[in-house]
């Protein structure tokens, strides 16, 4: 068993202002998502150009957060939402969705492809590769931060988390997610990204991938409490939102190739 590293959640406090690591790997992740985005401008394929990789990542930036808490509230927690309808709004409180941070994503870039005047899959082919920087991130926010921890585990790496209700090791699912959703996925997609590709592969990819991996890290994952196993004592929520990106993803890149091939 290993020992959980007891990391200060807050990491810099100045008197009232307390600024959080968790929104620090946030901010991490949009930085390093635009400066690699800035990398992919400079293909000759690219949507966009430098200058307005800016507006390009605040965009984004509102889909995440937006999508994200609005997901979450939906998906996760609605009848809290149902018997207290400001609870959406005090987002200090936590509770982020990824799937609903996707959903605010692809808004953000079919309104701002309407104002590049350029094809929705063209962006978010561009976008796909930076996205899991920014999983990456948030996932090692969730492990300093001690939530979202995994189910009890006999495995040497297995962590006793401070914020569990209980003092069981624990699967360390944060940095499974970090390792595929964040490292793997990068991999994968960049260099897939690397050469041209037909319209929407990359996507597809992404969707792919991603859908697959959480559905794997689910099983390793204590569920939402509020939730638990939706059936069968073993399908989460996760999964079942993740299965049809699985879908989508395989048939968008199906799609790309035939369409490639006529």
């Amino acid at each position: 068993m290993l020992r959980y590293p007891q990391i200060d959640p807050i990491a810099i406090s100045l008197g009232p202002l307390k600024i959080h690591w968790y929104g620090l790997m946030y901010l991490i992740g949009f930085a390093v998502g635009w400066w690699l985005g800035r990398l992919r401008t400079r293909k000759p394929w690219s949507p966009v150009n430098e200058q307005q990789m800016g507006d390009l990542l605040f965009y984004i930036a509102l889909g995440v957060i937006l999508g994200g808490r609005f997901g979450y509230v939906v998906f996760y927690n609605f009848p809290t939402f149902m018997g207290d309808p400001l609870w959406l709004f005090r987002v200090w409180e936590g509770g982020m969705s990824f799937h609903g941070g996707l959903i605010g994503v692809i808004l953000a870039m079919w309104w701002y492809g309407r104002k590049l005047n350029c094809g929705f899959f063209a962006l978010a082919d561009f976008v796909a590769p930076l996205v899991p920087v920014g999983l990456g991130a948030g996932r090692i926010g969730n492990f300093i931060n001690g939530e979202l921890w995994g189910k009890p585990t006999d495995v040497a790496w297995g962590m006793v988390f401070p914020t569990a209700p209980d003092a069981l090791a624990r699967h360390p699912s944060q940095l499974y997610q970090f390792a595929m959703e964040g490292v793997l996925l990068f991999a994968a997609l960049w260099l897939f990204s690397s050469k041209q590709r037909p319209r929407m592969a990359v996507s597809g990819l992404f969707l792919t991938l991603y859908g697959c991996f959480r559905i794997i890290a689910e099983f390793f994952r204590q569920p939402d409490p509020q939730l638990g196993y939706l059936a069968f004592d073993w399908v989460t929520m996760g999964q079942v939102l993740s299965l049809p990106m699985v879908l989508a993803g395989i048939l968008m890149m199906v799609w790309a190739y035939r369409r490639k091939a006529a």
